[in-house]
């Protein structure tokens, strides 16, 4: 059995890929908390539920929810748009559907990264028959470049480049989530 350590000054190989660090578990955990200010100020006097789409946002939507400062709700989505490929299928699959009500309910889908947009396309289309007060989306990683649906995303953490990027939540073959930081391929 192989043990997987992670320094920041370290590069993870992977069969025939190498992974250099790209954003440290500090820089992470500023951003969330400067986000979490900004939805907690957004929703003041609101309840919102909190919708992450698992598996990649669970730690995000962990901490995010630790740093918010008003009354909120969970709930989880699955979709599948990736398998074990490093690139989209391009297309969606939902594996596992809402427990809550979110008709007439404020909602804030929670997503690891955008990539092409379509996921969120997805869930907007069915929101429409949910029928929710409000919907908005909120995404540690949003790669600007690779966007191919007309999808809009309100809160972002950051703006990455068109690279495939893991640990975080952020997975590759459904390892290496459990990363503290985020390793970007190194080309």
């Amino acid at each position: 059995m192989s043990e997987l350590t992670e320094n920041n000054n370290d590069k993870l190989i992977i069969g025939d890929d190498v992974f250099v660090p790209f954003l440290t578990e500090n820089v992470i955990q500023n951003r969330i908390k400067e986000m979490a200010d900004q939805i907690s100020q957004d929703y003041k006097g609101k309840i919102p539920i909190f919708i992450g789409v698992l598996n990649g946002a669970f730690i995000f939507l962990s901490d995010l929810i630790k740093n918010i400062s008003i009354n909120c709700e969970i709930d989880f989505f699955k979709l599948s748009s990736y398998g074990d490929s490093k690139i989209s299928s391009g297309n969606v699959r939902m594996l596992k559907e809402l427990n809550c009500d979110v008709n007439g309910r404020d909602i804030i889908i929670v997503e690891d990264i955008v990539d092409t947009g379509l996921s969120i396309k997805y869930l907007e289309e069915i929101f429409q028959t949910h029928k929710p007060d409000s919907m908005k989306v909120c995404s540690l990683l949003m790669k600007p470049e690779s966007i191919k649906y007309n999808v809009k995303i309100d809160y972002i953490g950051f703006n990455i480049p068109s690279k495939f990027v893991i640990g975080y939540g952020l997975d590759y073959a459904q390892k290496y989530r459990n990363l503290r930081s985020i390793f970007v391929l190194s080309e």
